[in-house]
């Protein structure tokens, strides 16, 4: 049988986790969202999901690849043969989440560039739909098939991202994305408190943090208790959509980067470690965000709310324009910007090829430079795609429905199959004798009860709202090809390989039990 490779240390491997977790929407989504539901209000059931959805799941998914010791349908698998379809269709969500992620860092490396001499001009909008992603006037009505051309500027970063790629992930765990981490991450939190200490000493930067964290309760609580927001349930269910994505949780990930931990490493306390790790980069970043917007907004007299914005809009029109109107040193601000980007990116998009590299050993026992190669090969081929001027559409419609209906349902399917279906009390008093402190049997009644009662109403609220508008006013026949029939196929394809092939040799065994 061969030695599954392991983490060189504990903090290694609470770095890479860590460098999973925090990603593109610990910057562009996180500020965005606490400020438009309730500021500092926020926080109560920010934490409220953390402990009773986040860091239970995180804990779960810890003791499943540590007793597991494999990729999310190996470890599954072991649980029991018919979970193991639900480890590939993690897998393949993975899979369909690295072609379009690869493209987000390509395009954060040319605004990185463009940050020393301001290339985007003063029309931040129309430089980054026109001149750089050369998206088609009709691209919402023609939704993904008119293509235009490929973009080069975009494609040369693309190469690069999926040449550095392959160089961490081919020299493995320990020596690969070990080393990665504890270079990247360290970094990360320089530049982000580096641009945080800029921001905040900005004109203007009391008025954004204001707008960011004063308390809104009213938009937390139901009427009988003096909330003054009808829909006052979308903010519980905007923090525990928040968590839920930015834990990396219910993809495969955590399952796998656990699988390489000695059996006899702590879990609990570093799940709690890296849980607030990430909740703490996130509070940085929302400092720093809000108080460049603050900036903005004194700057050219307008409301906070006319400015801020989330995701590419934030990252790529909202700050270009903050960078052009600093008093001073706007390249070197623009390129910490979007060097935190590229390195939380850049991490993250390891740690999700990275699953699909693990199955793919595990199943069919190829050897780490093989799996690499075929992983690596087809989704660079495939994220071709999002170089076109059709890119940004295809990427807004795939991201919607693969979190939506791809990860949500996954992570309810797994708390179901798992808490009440599998051995779960086993799972957390494996994980309470190597740890630091016990967890108790309230772990149990968030994984048996709340949250697959929270992610069913998620799950439901997602269906309704979809069924009840188009998205993005994209046309329906896209929204059915790209966003319907893609989660179709992932599912497709996962029944496939959890039913149509067998495990080669030693993995056979260690299903079996032999």
């Amino acid at each position: 049988m061969v030695q599954r490779e392991q983490w060189g240390s504990r903090v290694g491997f609470i770095l890479a986790a860590a460098g999973s977790a925090i990603g593109l929407g610990n910057i562009w989504r996180f500020p965005y969202v606490v400020y438009e539901n309730g500021g500092g209000a926020f926080l109560i059931p920010y934490f409220f999901a953390l402990l009773t959805a986040g860091i239970p799941i995180l804990l779960l998914e810890f003791g499943i690849g540590r007793t597991g010791k494999g990729s999310a349908p190996l470890s599954l698998s072991k649980l029991s043969r018919k979970f193991e379809w639900l480890g590939w269709w993690q897998v393949m969500i993975c899979f369909v989440i690295t072609t379009y992620y690869a493209a987000i860092l390509s395009w954060s490396i040319n605004y990185f560039f463009y940050s020393f001499n301001l290339s985007w001009g003063e029309d931040t909008e129309a430089f980054l739909f026109g001149d750089f992603l050369g998206v088609p006037d009709d691209v919402v009505t023609a939704a993904g098939w008119k293509l235009g051309g490929l973009q080069w500027h975009i494609l040369l970063p693309l190469a690069a991202v999926w040449a550095g790629v392959y160089y961490v992930l081919v020299r493995g765990v320990k020596q690969g994305i070990e080393k990665m981490s504890k270079v990247f991450m360290p970094i990360l939190f320089v530049v982000m408190l580096l641009i945080v200490i800029r921001a905040v000493t900005l004109p203007g930067a009391a008025v954004g943090l204001d707008h960011l964290f004063a308390p809104n309760f009213g938009k937390i609580l139901p009427s009988f208790l003096g909330g003054t927001n009808p829909a006052w349930y979308s903010v519980w269910l905007a923090a525990y959509g928040q968590i839920f994505f930015s834990l990396s949780i219910a993809f495969a990930i955590m399952i796998t980067y656990s699988s390489y931990l000695d059996k006899k490493q702590e879990v609990n306390n570093s799940g709690f470690i890296m849980a607030f790790s990430n909740s703490g980069f996130e509070f940085l970043s929302a400092i720093g965000v809000f108080a460049a917007i603050g900036f903005m907004a004194v700057s050219t007299n307008s409301d906070v709310k006319d400015v801020a914005a989330a995701g590419v809009g934030l990252a790529f029109v909202v700050f270009p324009k903050i960078i052009n109107a600093f008093p001073a040193l706007n390249g070197a601000f623009g390129a910490l910007f979007f060097l935190s980007l590229i390195i939380a990116g850049f991490t993250s998009l390891i740690s999700i090829v990275e699953v699909l590299i693990a199955a793919l050993m595990d199943k069919f026992r190829l050897s780490r430079k093989a799996a690499v190669n075929w992983v690596v090969g087809v989704i660079a081929a495939l994220s071709l795609a999002y170089t076109t001027g059709a890119g940004i559409v295809l990427l807004d419609i795939v991201d919607h429905f693969i979190n939506n209906f791809g990860i949500v349902i996954a992570g309810l399917l797994e708390v179901i199959l798992i808490g009440w279906f599998a051995n779960a009390t086993r799972i957390r008093e494996e994980n309470n004798l190597v740890s630091d402190y016990r967890v108790g049997a309230w772990w149990n009644v968030m994984i048996m009860g709340v949250t697959p009662l929270v992610l069913t109403f998620m799950t439901y609220m997602n269906f309704r709202l979809e069924f009840s508008e188009a998205y993005g006013g994209y046309p329906f026949h896209a929204l059915i090809t790209f966003g319907w029939v893609m989660v179709g196929i992932t599912l497709a394809i996962a029944f496939t390989l959890a039913y149509a092939f067998r495990w080669k040799q030693d993995s056979d065994r260690e299903v079996r039990g032999a």
